[in-house]
């Protein structure tokens, strides 16, 4: 007869995600960057739409939107995006190729009101957590997003392909769908 050892019983405590118990501005910059979905929609140009405003004023870039205004996507990327894996193509020289390309900071979340619906840093600062479909809860996968639909996948004409002309010929409302 063999005796059996006492083994202490293995503590399975369970973990929390850090984008469950941390604020975006607690995080480091790798779990900031992983927040970071892929969807490649901060990429798309918007438009507001201001009556108001003339052809010249109207096409200049801004960092906020009015009362009374209204945010339209399209579905024209910028040059530099590659489609099909949704990731720039000069991601670290991006600002300066593309001045009005806007780095998601830490600092800045709080004024980037163009961000989508289904952000992620916009999710998480709403309160909402991440979609089932967000590649953290997939392996780092982006599979679950590209077949939700919620990528710019096979949806964009790039912005040096298409007059700025006929924009309005390019607006959509699939950039503003948002899953769970």
């Amino acid at each position: 007869m063999t005796k059996k050892k006492n083994k202490k019983p293995i503590s399975r405590s369970k973990v929390e995600p850090f984008w469950q118990t941390k604020t975006l501005p607690e995080m480091s910059r790798e779990e900031w960057e992983s927040l970071c979905d892929g969807c490649a929609k901060c990429c798309l140009h918007t438009f507001i739409d201001d009556d108001k405003a003339d052809n010249e004023v109207s096409l200049l870039p801004t960092d906020h939107i009015q009362q009374g205004e209204s945010l339209y996507y399209s579905n024209i990327a910028c040059y530099l995006l590659n489609e099909k894996t949704c990731q720039c193509t000069k991601y670290e020289q991006r600002t300066k190729l593309v001045p009005d390309c806007v780095r998601l900071t830490q600092d800045n979340i709080e004024g980037v009101f163009f961000m989508p619906p289904s952000c992620s840093y916009r999710r998480i600062q709403e309160g909402r957590g991440l979609p089932s479909w967000h590649p953290l809860l997939h392996k780092g996968k982006k599979a679950e997003m590209h077949k939700a639909g919620m990528s710019v996948r096979g949806k964009i004409v790039k912005d040096d392909e298409v007059s700025l002309d006929d924009f309005e010929d390019h607006i959509v409302t699939w950039a503003i769908s948002d899953l769970d």
